[in-house]
Order: structure tokens, then sequence, then C-alpha cells
């Protein structure tokens, strides 16, 4: 499940993966969150939280995440992701340079870390 959670910064977007991330949590969550972020702001911040209690992606989510950084290519100022799950956070790493934003990567005990991060004008 993907949950948002609005913010007091408005070019801000936080999201929460827990349990099986669906397709239908992109096409119905996500994807419609960020259009309408870009709808007022031409770039925005996003908060990538993957909590504990996540498990995995189905197939066709994993699909719909690489449509979406393609479709919102040029839309990202910096993205923190937070996660303790090594793969996300080694598929971070490896394809962060392609990303035309500041990435950073934080582990879930380091959350106020990423805020404070994603926060800083300093881009």
């Amino acid at each position: 499940m993907i949950e948002i959670y609005n913010d007091l910064q408005s070019n801000v977007l936080k999201f929460k993966l827990s349990g099986l991330i669906t397709a239908e949590d992109y096409e119905n969550t996500l994807i419609p969150a960020i259009k309408e972020k870009l709808k007022k702001h031409r770039k925005i911040r996003i908060l990538y939280h993957v909590t504990k209690e996540f498990k995995s992606y189905q197939l066709k989510a994993v699909i719909d995440d690489a449509k979406a950084g393609l479709m919102f290519f040029n839309a990202w100022e910096k993205i923190a992701v937070v996660s303790d799950v090594e793969w996300i956070i080694n598929g971070v790493k490896a394809f962060s340079f392609i990303i035309p934003a500041k990435v950073k990567v934080f582990s879930n005990n380091e959350i106020g870390n990423a805020r404070k991060w994603l926060y800083q004008n300093n881009i």
C-alpha cells in the first residue's frame, strides 16, 4: 500500500510504502498525487519512505515505478529515500546518477535526517 502524507511545504510530497505495493497503488495514488503537485510547482521534492512493514512489489508495480520515473523525469528537485531494504537501497544508489535531481538514501532510523535534508534549500 502507498499512503500520501500532506506537508506544510507545498512543493513536498511524502509517500509511505508498506505491505505489498501494487500497480493500483501507482495508478490510483502515487501518479495522481505527483500530477496534482506539478499543477502548482515546476519541480517537487519527494520523501519516499519504505517502512519496516514493507513486503514486496508486484511486477506490474515495478514497471509502473519505472514508467513514473520516466514520465516525471525532470519534475524532481530532491528525492529522499528512507528504507532498510537492501535491494531498494542498492537500486537507488546504482541509478541515482541518471536522475536530474539530488537523491539521498537514509535508513528508517534516520527519517528525521531525511526530512531535514529534504527541506534544506541548497540543491
